[in-house]
């Protein structure tokens, strides 16, 4: 009995397990996928926006850009402004353009990050803040279109990570001053 007790449990534990680990990714089609997540601060609405937007180099992965430094990247906040990467020579990488900035509350962007970019694929990128006071949810959730040959099934998971690690580096340099 405590044999079969265990197993049961293991079975549960690996059930939750494999659950939580790909509830991040909440749909994926033949088409495209969605991914979302959110952290909790402990800051304002206004002060977890700016962080997000004029300190992305300060927790952004630099092993996730193109020049490997991450101090290349930057968010012009107007209509179409860049989140652009500097590289050498003059180059720059546009990896997506900002369409609604609405300081404190709404950040959404379009364009397709990392791989997204050698295939037929685009995305809007939403970043919510909410809050009252000295606390904020922020709410993440990126939606991809497009034609991949190899298919979305195994790409959004690798998305998912890429991104889960960001909004971890996010909440860290929040929260702590390091991302």
């Amino acid at each position: 009995m405590m044999k079969r007790s265990t197993v049961a449990l293991a079975v549960v534990l690996v059930t939750i397990g494999i659950h939580s680990a790909q509830a991040k990714v909440v749909d994926v089609a033949a088409t495209g996928f969605t991914i979302k997540h959110n952290v909790e601060l402990n800051k304002s609405p206004a002060e977890s926006y700016a962080i997000f937007t004029t300190k992305l180099a300060s927790w952004w992965d630099s092993e996730h850009t193109y020049s490997g430094k991450s101090e290349n990247l930057s968010i012009d906040l107007r209509p179409n402004g860049c989140f652009c990467e500097k590289l050498e020579n003059q180059g720059f990488v546009v990896h997506m353009t900002v369409i609604n900035a609405q300081a404190g509350k709404l950040l959404r962007m379009t364009g397709g990050l990392g791989p997204l970019q050698g295939i037929a694929g685009t995305g809007i990128m939403t970043i919510e803040f909410k809050g009252d006071g000295q606390r904020t949810t922020v709410n993440f959730t990126y939606t991809v279109d497009g034609y991949n040959p190899a298919g979305f099934d195994k790409l959004a998971p690798l998305v998912d990570q890429v991104m889960v690690q960001q909004m971890s580096r996010y909440e860290r340099f929040v929260t702590t001053g390091k991302p």
